[in-house]
């Protein structure tokens, strides 16, 4: 039982470190257009990301797959800027699909790329055991299920005090919290190890 909390401590870790806050600016840009009311489909979204992460990894820690690291930290805050930028373009239109449609799909590739941005630290984790590698990545995978759901709680609840308490349109909301995660991650695509080459 123990090894199940290394690895689920490390899931937990890998999305809450104060220093490594990209996963974490994801996170609200995603469930910034949503309210309590869509938890079913903020979820299944959360999940999706999950999935893509956890699909990523598998591939990588197999030897599937392999990409180089300054290109997946550059990709990673695009897929944020892309998703902030999508709020703004949306922030305001009734939008309501319950289906699977391209933010779903959209929301798995940007998993997957983040994924791979962890993958060298994981299999590292791991190291050269010739053990199953499955058990651990699904430990691991809980763990970061687990954070995600902890960060979009407290979007959420941010998100309900401020549209309550202060009158912030959801459109105003979405507006705001999108151009301060731009205004994050901007910087982090300038200074992208990607230019230096």
């Amino acid at each position: 039982m123990s090894e199940f909390w290394i690895y689920f401590q490390i899931g937990l870790k890998h999305v809450l470190d104060i220093n490594a806050y990209d996963h974490v600016l994801f996170l609200i840009a995603l469930t910034t257009p949503y309210l309590f009311k869509d938890w079913k489909r903020i979820l299944l979204l959360v999940s999706v990301f999950t999935i893509g992460h956890t699909l990523a990894l598998l591939l990588s820690v197999y030897g599937i797959i392999a990409i180089k690291v300054n290109t997946v930290e550059f990709l990673i805050p695009i897929t944020i800027l892309i998703t902030a930028v999508f709020n703004l373009l949306t922030a305001g239109k009734n939008s309501k699909n319950d289906g699977l449609n391209v933010v779903f799909f959209v929301t798995l590739f940007f998993g997957i790329i983040h994924g791979l941005g962890f993958s060298n630290y994981f299999k590292t984790i791991l190291g050269g055991s010739p053990g199953s590698k499955l058990l651990p990545l699904g430990e691991f995978a809980l763990g970061i299920e687990a954070a995600q759901l902890v960060v979009v709680f407290v979007v959420l609840i941010l998100s309900y005090i401020v549209q309550t308490i202060f009158r912030f349109s959801k459109r105003d909301w979405a507006l705001v919290m999108s151009a301060f995660v731009i205004g994050v991650v901007i910087p982090m695509i300038i200074e992208s190890p990607i230019w230096n080459r």
